[in-house]
């Protein structure tokens, strides 16, 4: 059995707002708790006009508050611009708000352009060592278990309680991997970043991971770009729309086109070997396609959850992927 959870980058459609995209993400995440999800993520971006979603940790509380049983967290706080005993706070205050639903996914990207990432107080990228370093520190200051020497082992994090957010670390790399193997936490792999080796890399993971306590086992998930729709012609259709706006760098994105936008955009021959490359990362299709195609994925990797990740133009198209992928995988509804 495949459990199907949410990875939401409140993308900005063309002809609209921000501000619409946040509130869509809230009405979205309503949407797949009733549906039968099992977690909702959501994702940091900055300085990319075709993403809404520069604060994690503001949209995890409010859809929290929006929502009583689907777990929610971060898809993932990008660890390099902050400090790790601020996030191991933040996520200490949204465990206490919403007890036993809480996620606290961190990546290593900048998610934004240099010049961005310097405004938001990064030095520079950190190298492998030093990330791993910050990780180890959030999970320290949040289970209170940083090393004897270490320098701030006299801080506690306030609120303290019983419990703490589940500790996710995603990845799109065998350095990410790794360093989850090392220090023994959750995997989230990004498929839809790296479609080639991923299956190599968790089971790498896997061997090699160290438990910090007797009772954790190496979790792994995995990421996927998915498009479903009623028929394989209309999932064709809307991509489209993926399509052009894919072949801008991730920090340069504007809105999302609308499919007649997305239709009248001249094409290079290169744009169009680069569409094929892009098409490679996404499953798409009718719910039955998707399914197959998502399981042929689940497979290899040897998971037992899939984070889908949905992006359209029309909100309500988007909607209704998550709807038919729901109903393919027979997710129980909630009810809500």
């Amino acid at each position: 059995m495949v459990v199907l959870s949410v990875l939401d980058q409140s993308p900005v459609p063309s002809g609209s707002t921000p501000t619409d995209a946040l509130r869509e993400t809230v009405a979205l995440a309503g949407e797949a708790e009733r549906l039968g999800y099992h977690r909702y993520w959501l994702a940091e971006h900055h300085g990319t006009p075709g993403l809404a979603g520069s604060a994690p940790e503001v949209m995890v509380a409010r859809v929290a508050a929006a929502t009583s049983s689907i777990r929610v967290g971060s898809g993932g706080v990008l660890l390099s611009h902050y400090s790790p005993l601020k996030v191991a706070e933040v996520f200490s205050v949204l465990h206490a708000l919403f007890p036993g639903r809480i996620d606290l996914g961190i990546g290593r990207a900048a998610g934004a352009s240099n010049r961005t990432a310097a405004a938001l107080g990064a030095e520079s990228e950190p190298t492998s060592d030093q990330f791993a370093r910050k990780v180890a520190d959030v999970a320290g200051f949040l289970d209170g278990t940083l090393e004897e020497d270490h320098p701030y082992r006299s801080v506690h994090v306030a609120p303290e309680g019983p419990g703490g957010p589940e500790v996710w670390l995603l990845a799109s790399s065998s350095d990410g991997a790794g360093c989850a193997a090392a220090l023994g936490l959750s995997l989230c792999f990004a498929q839809f970043i790296t479609p080639a080796y991923g299956p190599q890399i968790v089971a790498k993971y896997r061997r090699h991971f160290e438990a910090s306590k007797p009772t954790d086992r190496p979790r792994a998930s995995v990421a996927v770009s998915v498009l479903c729709a009623d028929t394989d012609a209309e999932a064709q259709r809307l991509a489209t729309s993926l399509d052009i706006w894919r072949l801008t760098s991730q920090v340069e994105r504007g809105p999302i086109p609308s499919v007649e936008e997305a239709e009248a955009h001249p094409l290079t021959d290169t744009d169009r070997v680069r569409i094929a490359q892009n098409r490679g990362r996404l499953v798409i299709g009718d719910p039955e396609r998707v399914r197959r195609g998502l399981m042929d994925i689940a497979e290899p990797f040897g998971v037992e959850e899939l984070v889908v990740l949905t992006i359209c133009h029309d909100p309500k198209a988007r909607r209704r992927s998550y709807q038919l992928l729901a109903e393919a995988f027979e997710l129980t509804p909630t009810g809500r």
